[in-house]
């Protein structure tokens, strides 16, 4: 960490007192990434071919195998056979069937609806009952729902109402749970998630505006399977350093994805993560050159299972491949397509002298639009590190596309436009922080 003020540093480093330059300060070749060659990182992993980086058809293996050969290519070094980190998780999958029929009418999956992350499966044809949701405010009405008999309905209710539920005794939800399939209207978009729970009954999310109205019957067919001790893996190699090589600066990104839906319905993910994972590759292309070598070592922790619940991350900090105290700092790349309005720095808040260092880099080389701080949050790989005192940082990018965990998240809606930006900022940081030219 840091002792002296940002602008200190930085005026020591680079000279700035004197009217030298950021780029004077910069090692020729330093800041260079190939472009097309990151476009086509994330059409790769994008493409049906990876299906969506999930479990399903070995999405995820796909994934890391690819990323494992261009480590290879670059010549990373490896604390472990394969630059594998092998870890068993739990995880709830659709490999199958997957159709919503209303009134005979077929609705699109993936466009007017999704399965809820816990989904069970089964093949059910049944009348729609709506809930009635005076059950949140008249006692009666709450009586009638208990006693009214599920088992062959599909039940109607809208996402405020499956909120809503929540906040009412267990024996509301569990009534819920006897209906024989529960459909939940939501207004805006649909947002695929993935969990290691399986519920005993098909759920689905259905966009409102492709709800037919007045409906009376519904047919869901849904095949769900739990697998258990599924063998995802990390994919971690590194560049050692040329002072220091038992001092670790840490780039890290997630390549998984959501998988999956059915037969015909995929989630490309080319914002989350295969553009926070090109990054990451470009990075590693860079450090890999010898002209670059750093004076710390530079650990690429691609990391799996981050949709899952962070775990790929998470197992990490449980079983490091060396100590956790001898990492400098660590910095985690996720949602890097886009960049319209900046980028935002998870932990800024809380990191306050080295999210300094990152103005002071930005307002010399006028690399993003704007860089704005944000506290602690639980909500990339950054955080499991940051939970055992590893300084990190998690940038995001902000504007442009608004696709995220949907079906819409492709590489051809991606600008990139803060993609050069990161990269030097992440270069010059680290540069800095090392307190020494490459």
């Amino acid at each position: 960490m840091l002792t002296l003020p940002a602008s200190v540093v930085f005026r020591r480093l680079l000279g700035l007192s004197m009217g030298i330059g950021l780029g004077a300060a910069v090692a020729p070749g330093a800041l260079g990434q190939d472009m097309g060659r990151a476009r086509t990182t994330i059409t790769t992993l994008a493409a049906p071919k990876m299906h969506g980086r999930g479990y399903v058809k070995k999405g995820e293996k796909k994934a890391a195998d690819y990323i494992q050969s261009r480590f290879k290519e670059l010549g990373l070094r490896s604390f472990a056979p394969g630059y594998a980190q092998p870890f068993p998780i739990t995880v709830n999958t659709f490999p199958g069937r997957c159709a919503l029929l209303v009134d005979g009418r077929q609705l699109e999956p993936g466009a007017d609806f999704i399965l809820e992350p816990a989904s069970g499966g089964g093949r059910i044809t049944g009348p729609i009952t709506v809930l009635d949701t005076l059950i949140f405010t008249d006692e009666a009405a709450g009586q009638r729902f208990l006693v009214r008999p599920l088992q062959n309905q599909v039940l109607l209710l809208r996402q405020r109402d499956a909120d809503r539920i929540r906040t009412l005794p267990d024996a509301f939800a569990q009534h819920l749970n006897q209906a024989a399939a529960v459909l939940t209207l939501v207004p805006d978009k649909l947002t695929a998630s993935v969990t290691d729970q399986q519920l005993r009954q098909p759920r689905l999310q259905v966009l409102a505006r492709s709800w037919p109205s007045k409906s009376q019957q519904a047919t869901v067919q849904v095949d769900a399977v739990l697998a258990t001790n599924y063998p995802a893996r990390n994919i971690i190699g590194y560049v050692p350093g040329r002072i220091q090589p038992d001092s670790f600066l840490v780039v890290s990104a997630h390549y998984d994805h959501l998988g999956r839906m059915g037969k015909s319905v995929y989630f490309p993910g080319a914002n989350d993560n295969a553009s926070g994972t090109a990054l990451l590759l470009e990075l590693a292309a860079h450090y890999a050159k010898p002209e670059n070598q750093p004076a710390h070592s530079v650990v690429f922790m691609a990391f799996g299972a981050e949709e899952a619940g962070l775990l790929g991350s998470s197992y990490f900090v449980q079983h490091p491949l060396f100590p956790l105290a001898r990492i400098r700092f660590l910095i985690n790349l996720d949602l890097e397509g886009t960049g319209q309005d900046g980028v935002t720095v998870v932990n800024g808040r809380t990191l306050e002298k080295p999210f300094k260092l990152l103005e002071e880099i930005n307002a010399q080389r006028h690399l993003l639009a704007s860089i704005v701080p944000r506290g602690r949050a639980a909500n990339s790989d950054h955080y499991p590190f940051s939970e055992q005192g590893v300084p990190s940082f998690f940038i995001y990018t902000r504007g442009g596309s608004k696709a995220y965990h949907d079906v819409y998240d492709r590489p051809e809606n991606l600008p990139l436009t803060a993609f050069s930006g990161v990269f030097q900022l992440v270069t010059t940081y680290f540069q800095l922080i090392s307190g020494s030219k490459q």
